[in-house]
């Protein structure tokens, strides 16, 4: 009888279907592909999936052993487990989640120690201002992060009672700057929710264990690998599971040189396997036992049995050479816009006291939203250096409203400083200016000494800019001349020869660069 009634519920259930499907076409009078079309065409290749009840549960068992063996203790996986009030855990690891976009984990700890110990609540964060905030975030990089947490804690204070969102989804429906994997890691973290979460590392290490090759940003890899997730996280531990998966790829399935002998799911790694086949087949051939024992043929290497048409698989050949690090492969970045920007240090000092430096505020929004700056001016094209001192007098005359004479404006050097997406070199003069302190200061602008300047909510970029200018004040006094200007600067803005090949120049060391009073500085945006 109840076969009887799941064969009837079915057919009831195909029935509805197909007149859904005849009304919207001949609402749409489109020929659509059906139901079952749609799921053939979506649906991976066993191959590149987990479909075995046992093999999950394996997997699980051996990630989380290897996880509670061999975790890092940090800050905010402690406080995710000691912490008993949800609204304050669920706080701190939103945090913790935020700050660790596109940033090492070892340079947010600090940061990370710093502001909760200041803002340990979301109602304390919220009452903050976006000044403090800034100052709190200056040096972590992609600035548009502090703002969105400090828009999303007054956000949850005046519309949500000051309670955080207590589902994934609600997180990601009602947090500003919080996608589908901040929303997963939170959910499971702090709210002991069974969802995936995949991140840079998870996308690396499910590409390698499943053998998928693809773009790994492409519509079908992002499904498959979110679905192939959340079919293995544990859910007895799901907080736990996702942290030990990005464990993983952070320290064990590296982008280069991964340690696949380390690996404590080697034995599920689609990848590992095939590298181990292959070097099989090739010891056997050097010792000529393929021919001498063809009872005993050499198995063939394990693939996708649709691998012509499958939109997982490599799209390019095995390169042996890379061994796992055939996966992912990743699309081409588009190399980083060139700028060139004209930057001036003003000096003020009265008699007795610290110096003072101008300073500027940036916009609302964009790149550096409300951050300090140094007077700037982004350059042109078609802008000859010739033209520099006055742009520079220009802008001052802008600012202080007080002329200046192109002889007083000294070139100190260059610095190179690399965004995301923006090359960019400042071109650095300074002048120093009399009698401005006592003017009244206008709304985006301040003066701050040195030590105050450093402590401020300014850019990693300008703190470069003034230890550049210290370094070249320091070589004044040792009776070395200044140079006029940029040396052979193109009245074009070039574009480094890194770009081209989309990678960045080497960071080295600040004093390989202050053996002459033209200083160029290179480092990677933190």
């Amino acid at each position: 009888m109840s076969r009887f009634r799941s064969t009837v519920q079915k057919g009831k259930i195909v029935a509805l279907e197909n007149t859904e499907l005849i009304k919207s076409s001949n609402k749409n009078r489109k020929s659509k592909p059906s139901i079952k079309e749609e799921t053939s065409e979506t649906e991976p290749s066993l191959y590149h999936i987990f479909h075995d009840p046992t093999e999950i549960s394996v997997f699980r068992s051996d990630l989380m052993k290897w996880y509670d063996e061999n975790k890092r203790e940090l800050p905010w996986r402690t406080l995710a487990t000691t912490e008993q009030d949800d609204n304050i855990r669920t706080y701190a690891v939103w945090v913790s989640e935020i700050m660790l976009q596109q940033t090492q984990v070892a340079t947010v700890i600090d940061y990370y120690n710093r502001w909760m110990k200041r803002w340990p609540t979301v109602e304390k964060l919220a009452a903050a201002t976006l000044e403090e905030v800034n100052q709190m975030w200056s040096g972590l990089g992609y600035y548009s992060r502090g703002r969105r947490l400090h828009e999303g804690a007054q956000k949850v204070v005046s519309e949500l009672d000051g309670q955080m969102p207590k589902t994934t989804a609600g997180l990601l429906k009602q947090l500003p700057g919080v996608g589908r994997y901040t929303a997963g890691a939170i959910g499971s973290i702090a709210l002991g929710q069974v969802t995936g979460a995949v991140d840079g590392n998870v996308i690396r290490v499910l590409c390698r264990v499943r053998a998928i090759g693809a773009d790994s940003s492409s519509p079908a890899v992002t499904d498959a690998l979110w679905r192939i997730a959340d079919a293995l996280v544990d859910p007895e531990r799901p907080g736990d599971f996702n942290q030990a998966m990005m464990e993983l790829g952070a320290r064990v399935c590296t982008p280069k040189s991964p340690v696949c002998s380390q690996c404590p799911i080697q034995t599920h790694c689609h990848a590992f396997k095939k590298i181990s086949m292959k070097q099989e087949m090739d010891c056997k051939r050097l010792l000529n036992k393929l021919a001498t024992n063809p009872k005993n043929p050499v198995p063939d290497i394990e693939n996708c049995m649709s691998a012509g048409s499958c939109n997982l698989c490599l799209s390019e050949d095995w390169d042996p050479q890379l061994g796992v690090q055939n996966y992912p492969r990743k699309p081409v970045k588009k190399a980083p816009r060139v700028e060139q920007t004209l930057t001036c240090i003003v000096e003020h000092q009265r008699a007795g006291e610290e110096s003072e430096y101008l300073l500027t505020q940036r916009p609302s929004k964009g790149l550096l939203a409300g951050m300090w700056e140094l007077p700037s001016v982004l350059l042109q094209a078609d802008i000859s250096e010739n033209k520099y001192k006055e742009l520079i007098c220009d802008m001052m005359q802008k600012w202080l409203e007080t002329p200046l004479d192109t002889h007083s404006v000294q070139f100190v050097g260059e610095v190179v400083h690399i965004f995301s997406h923006i090359h960019q070199t400042y071109i650095v003069f300074s002048v120093h200016v009399s009698d401005c302190s006592d003017r009244e200061q206008k709304q985006k602008t301040c003066w701050l000494t040195k030590s105050a300047l450093q402590k401020a909510a300014v850019s990693t970029g300008v703190k470069k800019i003034m230890k550049l200018y210290e370094s070249s004040s320091k070589l004044d006094l040792k009776g070395k001349k200044r140079k006029a200007g940029p040396e052979k600067q193109s009245n074009k803005i070039k574009k480094p020869k890194d770009a081209a090949t989309n990678v960045g120049p080497k960071q080295l060391c600040l004093s390989k660069f202050f053996s002459t009073s033209k200083t160029t500085v290179k480092s990677k945006c933190s």
